[in-house]
């Protein structure tokens, strides 16, 4: 899978790139409740509904678009993949998963067209107004 290429469609889908309107806009439904600390959030699909819960508890307010965007790449880019499954049985052997949505959050956050638009400023300037931890930019295909 491209996952660029994924969330590139997604912006032009939804006009946007602001993780929370996307949310809205493809109905999937965010809660906000305690996770046991374990995670800052977690996707899952019950029959057709798309749910995203964030942990209220611990989830940083300045990694909230992050945090949302990683949630909205496990449900665009790898819907079959039980992530909270893989983290509990498998020793967090999830990494192939876990990165796909982290490329998907870098991608949608740090759109080319906001790269562009913001030239005057770095990347890790940009990344840090955008709410992506320092240690994802890499994940941008290109800068």
């Amino acid at each position: 899978m491209d996952v660029k290429r994924k969330a590139e469609s997604v912006i032009r889908k939804c006009g946007t790139t602001n993780p929370f309107e996307i949310a809205r806009r493809l109905h999937m439904h965010i809660q906000y409740g305690p996770l046991g600390g374990v995670k800052y959030a977690n996707y899952l699909r019950y029959k057709r509904t798309q749910i995203i819960i964030i942990d209220s508890d611990v989830a940083p307010s300045h990694l909230l678009p992050f945090i949302l965007a990683h949630e909205i790449g496990h449900a665009l880019c790898t819907p079959d993949a039980n992530t909270a499954w893989m983290a509990s049985y498998t020793l967090g052997n999830d990494a192939k998963a876990e990165r796909t949505a982290n490329t998907f959050a870098v991608e949608l956050l740090l759109s080319d067209e906001y790269l562009r638009e913001h030239a005057e400023y770095g990347i890790h300037e940009l990344a840090r107004m955008q709410g992506v931890p320092e240690e994802y930019v890499y994940l941008k295909s290109q800068y």
